[in-house]
């Protein structure tokens, strides 16, 4: 069935490759993160600044931030259709951990374009 991708309403296949998608990038900035850990010999505030002054960094690190949030929005909806019966305490719920996750990208942002 072909719906309409700019609809509201999710199905499953667009949730598997949204979490495979996300997931690849978060891999992907994990993986940066260990390599520049373990290739600085002395790590001072200057040189973590020039690491995230520069535009590639602060858009790598802009897109791991919107797929955790990404990756957050589609797991937790899946955990807690699983696990919480009740549609208005999943609504709460969902809703509640809907809007840290949002606080979460937000507060990166100001960090971030703050450097």
């Amino acid at each position: 069935m072909v719906t309409n991708q700019a609809s509201i309403k999710r199905d499953g296949v667009q949730d598997y490759v949204s979490l495979r998608a996300t997931a690849a990038i978060i891999f992907a900035y994990s993986v940066f993160m260990a390599w520049f850990f373990i290739t600085t010999d002395n790590l001072t505030f200057v040189e973590w600044r020039g690491l995230f002054s520069g535009l590639a960094m602060k858009v790598f690190t802009l897109a791991a931030l919107v797929a955790v949030m990404i990756h957050v929005r589609i797991g937790l909806w899946q955990v807690l259709t699983d696990y919480v019966k009740s549609a208005g305490l999943r609504a709460g719920l969902q809703y509640i951990l809907n809007i840290i996750a949002f606080g979460y990208v937000a507060v990166g942002l100001f960090v971030l374009w703050g450097v």
